[in-house]
């Protein structure tokens, strides 16, 4: 005869449970939501619409279509912002990358007393607001500037010029700017990065005769591949959309030689009332950086 058995019911939900919507939770973020698609999803629909008209911000607009867009293809001044743009990427991210995990790997391996005053050092550039910061080098830069002065003293007074005002070295000084910035900020990503990995990796490294270089190589750097597509990803934004250190530094000078999209967006429509082509300028920078922070997110999942 087979035996019965009580069967286990599940449990019971809380009378406080019954009757509510699988649905309920997204009410508490749809306050943010409203938020952002206010002040960050219809102003970019708005601008990508204004982009369709040639407009000077007061009278009617005119229906131009894509017009805006192949001035920009033709138009010399454009092409070489969205250039110089390019070249300060290199700046302010290619080179802060390499020097953050240059310093990561020093601070990480040799540790000294007095480790936090360092990272207070390479992180001041964050604190200080970027208007005070090209104010800064703007001085250090002049004639009688700190940088020929000190090139001076050691003999290199031939080297010596108006580095803001010299028409090929003029891009060059404002990305080192850049790159003294965002140097101190990855090399902060990278030191959070090293905390996770598991000290005996390291001690096994050294035990099979490892170096400082070929430790960084093969039991660092591969566990900072999240930290490094954070850092592309906000020092690429930083130079694609450079405005403020541009601006106080050259204001776009000599010509044209530092002149970016987002300075060109500015001039465009609150001195020359060009409001239509503004908004097309500014409609391929934010596709163009877009692009590059899907490719790098996509890169940065594959090697993972």
């Amino acid at each position: 005869m087979r035996s019965r058995l009580p069967r286990s019911r599940p449990p019971a939900r809380p009378a406080s449970a019954r009757g509510r919507s699988p649905y309920r939770g997204y009410l508490y973020v749809l306050p943010a939501f409203a938020v952002y698609v206010a002040f960050a999803v219809l102003p970019a629909l708005h601008t990508a619409y204004l982009s369709l008209f040639e407009w000077d911000g007061v009278t009617l607009g005119d229906w131009v279509g894509l017009g805006n867009y192949q001035e920009i293809l033709q138009d010399a001044i454009l092409r070489r912002s969205v250039f110089n743009a390019l070249v300060l990427v290199v700046f302010f991210s290619f080179v802060p990358i390499v020097l953050g995990l240059g310093m990561t790997g020093l601070l990480a391996r040799y540790r000294r007393p007095g480790m936090g005053a360092y990272r207070f050092l390479f992180m001041l550039p964050q604190v200080v607001p970027l208007v005070a910061v090209g104010v800064t080098w703007r001085w250090l830069y002049g004639d009688d500037g700190l940088v020929n002065q000190a090139l001076g003293a050691v003999g290199l007074d031939g080297v010596t010029r108006a580095w803001l005002g010299d028409f090929g070295a003029a891009l060059i000084a404002v990305g080192l700017v850049g790159t003294w910035v965002l140097s101190g900020l990855c090399m902060m990503l990278f030191l959070s990065g090293v905390q996770k990995v598991d000290p005996s990796l390291y001690e096994a490294a050294r035990l099979d005769g490892a170096g400082p270089l070929r430790e960084f190589v093969s039991v660092t750097l591969p566990h900072l591949r999240g930290e490094l597509a954070v850092a592309m990803t906000v020092t690429t934004v930083a130079a694609l959309a450079s405005f403020d250190i541009v601006y106080v530094t050259t204001n776009g000078g000599p010509g044209e030689q530092t002149t970016v999209p987002g300075l060109l967006v500015y001039r465009l429509a609150f001195s020359e009332g060009k409001v239509g082509l503004a908004a097309a300028l500014a409609v391929v920078l934010g596709l163009l950086i877009l692009a590059i922070v899907y490719l790098i997110n996509r890169l940065s999942r594959s090697e993972s």
